[in-house]
């Protein structure tokens, strides 16, 4: 064979390996290594080099929008505003919803020990609001992305969470705010939510969770239209429904993945992103 077309075609593989890039993305900013959706989980996520940074919102009594996965204090990794334990049959009753953002603010969600994270380091915090991430990306001149989760059931609405149409509306009103729409996805697995964002912000990219316990194909079936991502738990996928996924125009973003073996397994199978408590573990997987 031509020695020219041998370099040509050797050249071109080398092309496709390397220009798919696998997206990064922090779970809860890098909840393995620091307090779940915090500031300083999502400081290092930036430092170790994610290019987009996970999160979930609740909702406070006032109105202000709060980076938490829960719309209550969790008490497993959570002290009350006094330092004490929490009682985990009572911490649904340190609602959110019912509380303002400054009496929030007072509960210590960074201190405790978290058993399913041996590496995490502690320290004093608290659950930020989400104009409080936005503006500490700003301050370190960071161009990463924001997948951001608005959790939402319909039996938590106006009990633990605004209606559908508020809860949108108030996340999106920052969005704008802080200018970071392009830079930004939403995401849930609420297709009520799914169905609002289009509606308020029909250009608005956005990711259709798939629990464990659903199927992609049936789930998406249900919403209304196509949206741009599939973000599923990471054992319902394989390469061939990858492959599937990616023909219909689908980026696949898959989660929780921890085990390096199973990130490999995931880049194996093509996926476009990785959600991980652990982005250092994807980051030194990739450069290697």
């Amino acid at each position: 064979m031509n020695k020219v077309l041998i370099f040509g075609i050797f050249s071109l593989l080398i092309n496709c390996t390397t220009s798919h890039q696998i997206d990064i993305q922090g779970h809860r900013g890098s909840r393995g290594l620091m307090p779940e959706n915090t500031l300083p989980a999502f400081e290092k996520a930036i430092d170790l080099g994610v290019h987009t940074l996970e999160l979930d919102l609740a909702i406070s009594k006032d109105r202000k929008v709060v980076v938490s996965h829960e719309p209550y204090i969790n008490s497993l990794f959570c002290l009350d505003t006094l330092g004490n334990e929490i009682d985990p049959k009572t911490d649904k009753t340190y609602n959110l919803y019912k509380m303002n953002y400054q009496e929030i603010k007072k509960f210590d969600c960074g201190t405790k020990k978290f058993h399913r994270f041996q590496e995490q380091q502690k320290i004093k915090t608290h659950k930020p609001l989400l104009s409080e991430v936005f503006e500490m990306v700003k301050a370190k001149n960071s161009k990463v992305k924001f997948n951001i989760e608005i959790k939402a059931d319909p039996k938590y609405d106006d009990i633990y969470t605004p209606k559908p149409d508020e809860f949108v509306r108030l996340v999106l009103e920052l969005i704008n705010d802080y200018d970071v729409f392009e830079l930004t996805n939403l995401q849930s697995f609420d297709l009520r939510i799914l169905e609002e964002v289009k509606r308020q912000a029909p250009k608005m990219k956005v990711a259709l969770l798939v629990d464990e316990s659903e199927v992609i194909e049936d789930k998406l079936s249900r919403l209304s239209y196509s949206p741009e991502i599939i973000s599923p738990y990471y054992k319902l996928i394989d390469k061939k429904i990858v492959k599937n996924l990616h023909a219909k125009n689908f980026q696949v973003i898959p989660w929780t993945i921890n085990n390096v073996e199973d990130m490999q397994l995931m880049i194996n199978y093509g996926v476009d992103g990785i959600i991980t408590d652990y982005p250092d573990r994807l980051i030194k997987l990739l450069k290697n």
